[in-house]
């Protein structure tokens, strides 16, 4: 009778486990509870950073020269992934690829995670029979744009910081300190000469209405972005970083890496050279760069040499390339000419930016010294003033 009893409790608990369990799977998946699109939001708003893609990549490579099938080795990647968003991107592709869809058309429907350039090179590879040359190619190309990244991001971070430092002492010394400072003046009863009157009613404006300045300057700045994310506006801000002293520089040359690298993969993967710059026009950011790479992309069709096509923007491309360009066309060895040409400018990013913490230093120590004079002399005025008086 006690076996009977224990048995039937027992069932009755794992019933209710199961009930419960159903429960919270149903409040995961449905309604207010939706943990599981909001999973997915985070995800693609996150995106899958490009080190998760290059070990994606580099281990796809090795698994298929070994001979584990492609959708096997998905599967596999899928599960060592440290990103969610990936792995169910990767589990996915898995089951189409599976289920006998190619693997690059899998690729194309997630166009924030593989690009125009990463589904083409798979696509070349495929067809050529060459997926393992194209998964390489790949790689070494993901390799050098990280690499890339890396270096701008980390010249970048010093000057940021410091920047973001003088802006926090500068609201202090307006909110706090120069109140205070300016408060006697009041008492004295003095004329004030305009520098001191302009920072007395800057300080008090930020003191008085500081969250109103704020959401007003936020608002500026949301609206500027938003302007320049459209057309026109991300043509004005691009001629403007392409004229801005030293980033102008740099700017090129990243973009110049970034064609000779992008364009070499491609034609190492037995993409024709006109799709090439056509890929590489939807894949570089700056706008003037784009539409010279379609201009370029044109002009092939119609015959002319890609030499004589770049030589039409010479604030683009400096002479160099145009010769080096020439050559490659001459030899036919473009590809490799386009490699060195990518090292030579990787090499130049590499060196400019290990100069740059040192070029900016001297001219934010310049401009925080210009501030705290103009502060100075704005305070120190109205004293001379009283006493000259007395």
């Amino acid at each position: 009778m006690k076996t009977k009893i224990n048995k039937k409790t027992e069932k009755q608990s794992e019933e209710i486990f199961s009930y419960k369990k159903d429960i919270k799977k149903d409040n995961y998946n449905s309604g207010f509870f939706n943990l599981k699109k909001l999973d997915n939001l985070i995800g693609r708003l996150a995106g899958v950073p490009l080190k998760e893609k290059l070990f994606f990549v580099q281990h796809l490579g090795v698994m298929i020269r070994v001979g584990i099938s492609l959708s096997r080795a998905l599967f596999t990647l899928s599960s060592q992934t440290q990103n969610k968003y990936f792995q169910k991107i990767l589990t996915s592709i898995s089951k189409k690829v599976d289920g006998g869809e190619s693997f690059s058309k899998s690729l194309t429907f997630y166009p924030r995670v593989f690009n125009e350039l990463f589904v083409n090179m798979i696509r070349a590879g495929e067809e050529s029979g060459k997926l393992e040359e194209a998964l390489k190619q790949l790689y070494v190309q993901m390799k050098k744009e990280h690499q890339l990244l890396s270096k701008v991001k980390g010249a970048l971070t010093y000057p940021a910081v410091i920047l973001l430092a003088m802006v926090g002492i500068a609201a202090f010394m307006m909110t706090v300190v120069i109140p205070k400072m300016t408060a006697n003046f009041k008492e004295m009863g003095v004329d004030l000469p305009i520098p001191t009157q302009i920072l007395i009613g800057v300080s008090n404006a930020l003191a008085d209405h500081g969250i109103i300045v704020g959401i007003i300057l936020i608002v500026i700045l949301f609206l500027l972005v938003k302007y320049f994310r459209t057309k026109k506006g991300k043509r004005i801000f691009d001629a403007i970083l392409l004229r801005f002293p030293i980033f102008g520089n740099i700017i090129k040359k990243i973009n110049l890496a970034r064609f000779s690298r992008n364009i070499s993969s491609l034609l190492k993967t037995d993409i024709m050279i006109v799709e090439s710059f056509d890929i590489v026009a939807s894949i570089l950011g700056n706008t003037y760069y784009k539409e010279a790479m379609i201009e370029i992309a044109n002009n092939i069709k119609k015959g002319i040499t890609v030499n004589e096509s770049i030589k039409k923007y010479p604030k683009l491309f400096p002479q160099t390339v145009v010769q080096m360009v020439a050559i490659g066309e001459e030899t036919g060895d473009l590809d490799n000419i386009l490699v060195e040409l990518a090292d030579f400018y990787e090499t130049e990013i590499d060196q400019v930016m290990t100069d740059l913490p040192s070029i900016i230093e001297p001219l934010l120590i310049l401009i925080l010294g210009i501030g705290v004079a103009g502060i100075a002399i704005s305070i120190l005025m109205p004293m001379y003033s009283l006493t000259s008086s007395i």
